[in-house]
């Protein structure tokens, strides 16, 4: 019987009443528009990178997304349209821009699961993020029951965060990213750098360039440092990576925690106006400003400490990395549940912060 446990990169999960292998696009709409018709419940399955599901069969069907393909739709002046299919791997996608000399998308090398489940959180790395790349995608749009093209105004972006988390529910058939032409081979450069780990690693100032490829070894090695790269070998590669999200607080309740917690200020600050001789001074702007915290420095300080585990669990904080919740090799859906609801107890006692989780909750809360 096929369940969650083999096809998800944490390794939980019971089965499906129903599975459905879709390989093309209308595979899927026709796959997603009969369980519609019949009333039966439904899951979009991709690389599984970002689910956690019970250990319960899930009484419904699972649509298993298996459609593969690069196209380049047209080359422009200021960018390159790429057409990529929803179940395609994602870092085989960033490979492969990076091999043809396409940059945008080098500093998110080696996130596992596929391009499809990319934009439902808007994902990112390393001061990359889908929502800078993305120009449309195809919907199969599930209250219409039809294919709709959306644009990226038309995703609501934000934070770990787009329409179709939650508002608009569907399946992505495909994406047509907007990348740019920067040469090939060597003296192909990346985006200007605006990550200060990753700045640092490659030996650069912020905002410098690097060959594409150099920024992707870079990435990678970054990655497999944190376990963040699946790999048998490595005890701490069955997650889905980061397992919550990094807080966005206000600025007031920022200055409630200590000195040295990291606060990273979202948005642009106002650019700086120079005024014209006898112009009076504008009012200071009373705007109050969102900060984005660390929830690995949150968990960490609240006495949760890499390689924790609760007593007799088969889940376990990552020994490199303590924002990722493992299966240590026998760890139910259960176990991972409980060890994340005492991680988001503990940040929330000793801070008044509610860690939300990252992954897709399919039947269970948090």
């Amino acid at each position: 019987m096929t369940t969650f446990a083999e096809l998800t990169t944490l390794r939980v999960g019971g089965g499906a009443r129903h599975w459905i292998d879709a390989r093309t696009s209308d595979d899927i709409v026709s796959a997603a528009s009969a369980v519609r018709r019949s009333g039966d419940d439904w899951i979009a399955l991709g690389g599984g990178s970002n689910l956690l599901v019970a250990d319960d069969e899930f009484d419904g069907t699972v649509i298993r997304v298996l459609s593969e393909g690069i196209q380049i739709e047209s080359e422009g002046v200021d960018h390159t349209l790429v057409h990529v299919q929803a179940g395609h791997s994602w870092d085989d996608f960033v490979s492969w821009a990076v091999i043809n000399g396409l940059g945008g998308v080098e500093a998110m090398s080696g996130i596992p699961g596929t391009v499809g489940a990319a934009p439902v959180q808007n994902i990112g790395a390393y001061g990359q993020e889908l929502a800078e790349v993305v120009h449309s995608l195809t919907f199969w749009d599930e209250q219409r029951d039809d294919v709709v093209t959306l644009t990226n105004a038309d995703m609501d972006f934000s934070f770990r965060h787009s329409i179709l988390k939650g508002a608009r529910r569907g399946i992505v058939l495909d994406i047509t990213f907007a990348l740019s032409r920067v040469g090939t081979g060597p003296e192909a450069l990346s985006r200007p750098i605006m990550f200060e780990q990753l700045a640092s690693a490659l030996g650069v100032a912020m905002g410098a360039s690097q060959p594409l490829g150099a920024v992707r070894d870079r990435v990678m090695a970054l990655r497999r440092s944190k376990g963040m790269v699946l790999d048998a070998n490595d005890a701490d590669t069955f997650s889905v990576g980061s397992f919550f999200v990094n807080p966005i607080v206000s600025e007031r309740f920022s200055r409630t925690l200590p000195a040295d917690a990291p606060r990273y200020p979202v948005g642009e600050e106002e650019p700086p106006r120079y005024l014209a001789p006898g112009e009076e001074v504008p009012p200071l702007s009373t705007q109050p400003r969102a900060i984005k915290l660390s929830a690995a420095w949150l968990i960490e300080q609240s006495g949760v400490r890499k390689g924790f585990a609760l007593p007799g669990s088969g889940a376990g904080i990552s020994t490199k990395h303590s924002l990722a919740i493992t299966n240590r090799g026998t760890a139910s859906a259960d176990d991972v549940l409980q060890l994340a609801k005492y991680v988001q107890s503990m940040v929330q006692s000793t801070f008044g912060v509610l860690l939300l989780p990252e992954p897709t909750l399919v039947g269970l809360s948090l």
